[in-house]
């Protein structure tokens, strides 16, 4: 053999070493992949569920909230109403994309307990192959459309403030306010009760209030208190309307005020089902809660203004409903049944006490009577749920990530239920009163008495409801 075939052998050789040994570290990494568990992916399901209940929350604003409100104010001021909801919806559905959807929901370092960061400024990362874990570890759904399910909250929070001091305040100054409020006072508290790491990171840093142990499933403070306590500090600094308690100021039209009502009940399966962020057997229970303590609220209404005025009204029955609506929010995927028809039984009656005992007593002009619907059913919801949500009453209990089981009930959950609705009830009352006396002493927060008399509707936008 001459020195050049060996050569030529040996460098053969080694090449088939090399090629051997490429092709067994191409079979472990093969291996491995085979082994490891796939990254989760999105359910189609839960995908459509999502996108149909953010359909259904868009309902309750835009027509069920309008019409609602629209039919409780005298003619004059009907589409104003109209017009400032569906405004306000509009303007929180950008301000959501560019910088509400990040201060609510990502890690605010430093100021994490009470506020979110700027990482996710107009949807940053936020694509359609980004995912988020519900509440059960492993499962994921689209970010995106977690963020479009939340936006819609934020726009009926805003909207519902409007009924506190409507058919009297200036178009300018109450989307001033909106913004302003959205910012200061929703924001902070959508991210203490609701951010946190999720299942795989349960110990992470949380929300102010989510730390406490505070139950909110679908919005009892983040909404309904935090818009309550905006309307009834709004309808005190503003004023009460010209000819108040003097004037006849009975709703125009009752019948647009039922369907709204209506819409709102259907469209509120979206706010508490959708809540579940995946479509199980829990969404399930909070679909048959809501409908439930609804009714039930709605009788208990009709029965203690039938016994006290002697008539049961259409207004009443579904005053009350809207009160078990909003009852049942904070506790729609925690109590069984029979306590949700309790909830609701207790909450229409304690309604109609807060729009006629407690607002005659206390001498304010809350226009559609946002606080006596939605501050203390509200309150009664959100403190509840920590009575509900007990196994022994049926409820579900409070699952504890870092054991896997439901924890053993306590009633230290009441406690957790009150520090809720405390920071609600002053964070909102503050945010509201700076923000109005800054408002009232600027730009001025309402239009004149000729104004108000002759109507909003031609004073603001040049247009009538009616045309007769």
């Amino acid at each position: 053999m001459n020195l050049k075939f060996a050569l030529l052998l040996t460098g053969a050789l080694a090449g088939l070493s090399g090629l051997a040994g490429a092709q067994e570290a191409t079979t472990a990494v093969a291996d491995a992949a085979a082994t490891a568990p796939a990254a989760p992916t999105p359910d189609k399901g839960d995908t459509v569920w999502m996108m149909v209940s953010t359909l259904l929350v868009i309902m309750m604003v835009i027509p069920g909230l309008a019409l609602f409100y629209g039919g409780l104010v005298r003619a004059k001021n009907m589409l104003s109403v109209l017009a400032q909801v569906f405004s306000i919806f509009c303007l929180i559905a950008l301000l959501w994309v560019i910088y509400g959807y990040s201060l609510a929901f990502t890690d605010g370092g430093s100021l994490n307990s009470f506020i979110g960061g700027f990482d996710k400024l107009f949807l940053n990362g936020v694509d359609t192959s980004v995912t988020v874990e519900t509440f059960t570890k492993g499962v994921v759904i689209h970010e995106m459309v977690f963020a479009i399910f939340q936006l819609t909250f934020a726009a009926i929070t805003v909207s519902l403030i409007v009924g506190g001091f409507a058919e009297r305040i200036k178009f300018s100054a109450l989307l001033v306010f909106c913004v302003l409020w959205f910012t200061f006072s929703y924001l902070p508290m959508a991210h203490m009760v609701w951010f946190w790491g999720g299942p795989s990171a349960y110990d992470a840093p949380a929300g102010f209030l989510f730390s406490k142990g505070a139950l909110d499933f679908a919005g009892g403070t983040v909404v309904h208190i935090n818009a309550a306590m905006a309307a009834l500090v709004g309808a005190i600094v503003v004023g009460k309307r010209v000819g108040y308690g003097r004037d006849s100021m009975a709703p125009h039209n009752l019948v647009m005020t039922m369907i709204g009502a209506s819409l709102l009940w259907v469209g509120w399966f979206g706010f508490n089902a959708g809540s579940n962020l995946e479509a199980t057997g829990t969404a399930v229970l909070a679909m048959l809660n809501t409908i439930i303590a609804t009714a039930a609220a709605g009788l208990s209404w009709m029965a203690a203004e039938w016994l006290l005025r002697g008539k049961p009204s259409l207004l009443g029955v579904v005053s009350g409903a809207v009160s078990g609506l909003v009852a049942i929010t904070p506790a729609a995927g925690f109590a069984g049944p029979m306590g949700a028809i309790v909830l609701g039984l207790i909450t229409g009656a304690a309604c109609l006490w807060g729009v006629t005992g407690l607002k005659h007593m206390l001498g304010y002009d809350d226009s559609l009577d946002v606080f006596g619907v939605h501050g203390i059913g509200g309150i009664i919801g959100a403190i509840g749920t920590g009575i509900v949500v007990n196994p022994a009453l049926g409820g579900s209990g409070v699952f504890d990530y870092a054991t896997g089981t439901v924890a053993a009930y306590s009633t230290a959950q009441i406690f957790s239920q009150l520090w809720g609705v405390a920071v609600a009830i002053v964070w909102s009352g503050v945010v509201s009163l700076v923000i109005l006396v800054l408002l009232k002493y600027t730009i001025g927060l309402r239009v004149t008495q000729d104004e108000e008399r002759e109507g909003l509707d031609t004073v603001s936008h040049g247009e009538r409801a009616y045309t007769m």
